[in-house]
């Protein structure tokens, strides 16, 4: 009974979650977490709209992406579902009529909640530089911030990291700037639900 070893999880104990649940494969293991809070809400919505405008469907943006708002990415035994991702029309010029995507995005936003902040950081990112993903931001709403990262030599390069109200221009989205404003309303921006069920930041 000591040598048993623990099976790695299946396509079909994702399908098997509760639709309340996001789940995710990451080196074997399944992750299945609960739908996001208000704040984590607000800003994976807003710069959505934000980025879907400007560089997909927009009148004088400057196109030339698909952003995909919580996509199933299929990387070997890996299922990750990133907070939004965008491929380049060059590399991508259709979407396929399939429920995930194989082809690596060119860019991807997680968007950082207590329960997601150490994985997102660290093994997702992992698998992100390894299947070839050229940018990667990390949004946290608690803090006010986003970090932005560049793939140099298969290692992850910092781009800079901006806060609270601060106006940027980031890669690989510099022609549009971004008012970090309105990622978090002032309603919202203290107020976070952590894994405990303790709203932090009052």
């Amino acid at each position: 009974m000591g040598n048993e070893t623990k099976r790695p999880a299946t396509y079909e104990d994702l399908m098997a979650l509760p639709e309340n649940m996001v789940g995710q494969i990451v080196d074997g293991e399944l992750i299945a977490q609960p739908r996001p809070a208000i704040p984590h809400a607000v800003a994976h919505s807003v710069l959505t709209g934000l980025l879907l405008s400007y560089f997909q469907v927009g009148q004088r943006a400057p196109g030339g992406w698909w952003i995909v708002l919580e996509p199933e990415l299929h990387f070997a035994q890996d299922v990750l579902v990133p907070d939004i991702s965008g491929w380049r029309r060059e590399r991508m010029p259709v979407l396929r009529r399939e429920p995930f995507f194989t082809l690596a995005p060119d860019w991807v936003c997680e968007v950082l909640s207590p329960s997601t902040r150490n994985l997102d950081r660290n093994r997702k990112r992992e698998i992100y530089a390894r299947e070839g993903v050229g940018h990667v931001w990390l949004v946290d709403p608690a803090a006010r911030t986003l970090e932005a990262f560049a793939r140099r030599n298969g290692d992850w390069v910092p781009l800079g990291q901006f806060s609270g109200t601060a106006r940027v221009r980031v890669a690989p989205f510099e022609e549009l700037e971004l008012d970090l404003a309105v990622l978090w309303p002032p309603e919202l921006e203290v107020r976070e639900l952590g894994e405990d069920g303790v709203l932090y930041g009052e």
